[in-house]
């Protein structure tokens, strides 16, 4: 289990829940969010961060570094389609008076890296911009860190941005061939979020009960709500997915895992139908080394008991009590 995390996020409608579930937690403790390129315009993503925090009352307490505004290489577009042109659902533009913290996110990362060797794990929500160019300024990053835990690719599933790819790894496959190269990472997937990493019709009918109440339960009412507009955000409210907190969650709560194995994983970075796609050697016919932990399944109810705590009490160890 994780006792200190640095959370890499391109804040959007779920990354709000895995930050809320790390910062509303004793089990760990936050040391700052770092903000990469991703999910929707920059500076939209920095202010969804300190937002998310005001709202747990921590904004004094965690900064928030801002990171790389654009991927190492390629160029890509934003996905206002699924999360709003703001990042947090159709209404909710947030404006703070928080400051950003000084110092580049990748520099930070690795400074904190080297002040706290084997303390800090990494839980990577947004593209892996920073982290990759965090690895170029310290080579020896992965004997530092205590974990590398990272939202993304498709593992033996269809991408939910193109056939091929999941969104973090389309954006910046350059730096998520490079992480997965150099780090040794616990790797949940878009594959996994679609089987074990939703909130149902249960989960949300308790949020919805306890939005006059709860502040968290009404901003998540606030986010995820749907919209009948065809071409705006659009939310199945039956069932919402929820990758990022599932791999909050995992970092936390290691207990969650029921299944998981080690093998080599590759991206394609290459330009064209198949980039971002991820290639994981299950039946080890290569010749590289497997060390990316995959996450193959989690226990669902207890995932969403965790965050359904998160948002209905504010208290997400209420469920291990």
């Amino acid at each position: 289990m994780a006792d200190r995390v640095i959370i890499d996020t391109d804040t959007a409608t779920d990354d709000t829940l895995g930050i809320l579930l790390a910062v509303l937690s004793d089990r760990v403790d936050v040391e700052a969010l770092t903000i990469g390129a991703g999910n929707v315009a920059f500076d939209r993503q920095v202010e969804n961060a300190k937002y998310t925090l005001q709202l747990a009352d921590a904004a004094a307490e965690i900064p928030v570094h801002e990171g790389a505004r654009s991927p190492l290489v390629k160029e890509h577009e934003h996905a206002t389609q699924i999360h709003g042109e703001g990042g947090l659902g159709p209404d909710l533009v947030p404006e703070t008076d928080v400051p950003s913290a000084e110092g580049f996110a990748p520099e930070y990362i690795v400074d904190a890296a080297r002040e706290r060797p084997g303390e800090i794990t990494l839980v990577c929500l947004a593209p892996l911009t920073n982290v990759a160019l965090a690895l170029e300024r310290e080579p020896e990053l992965a004997e530092l860190l205590a974990d590398v835990v990272v939202m993304g690719g498709n593992v033996h599933t269809a991408g939910n941005v193109t056939p091929a790819a999941e969104f973090n790894f389309w954006v910046d496959p350059d730096a998520a061939k490079i992480v997965l190269d150099e780090l040794d990472v616990t790797l949940v997937d878009w594959g996994l979020t679609l089987r074990d990493g939703t909130l149902d019709a249960a989960a949300e009918e308790r949020i919805t009960d306890a939005a006059g109440d709860s502040r968290f339960a009404a901003f998540y009412e606030t986010v995820f709500q749907s919209d009948p507009e065809p071409d705006a955000t659009v939310i199945d409210r039956d069932e919402t997915l929820q990758p990022d907190a599932l791999a909050t969650a995992i970092a936390l709560v290691p207990e969650l895992i029921e299944q998981r194995g080690t093998y080599a994983v590759d991206v394609d970075e290459r330009e064209g139908l198949t980039r971002g796609h991820t290639v994981v050697d299950t039946n080890g016919v290569t010749d590289r080394e497997p060390r990316t932990d995959v996450i193959e399944s989690v226990d669902t109810d207890g995932f969403r008991q965790l965050l359904c705590n998160t948002i209905v009490h504010g208290d997400p160890d209420r469920s291990f009590e």
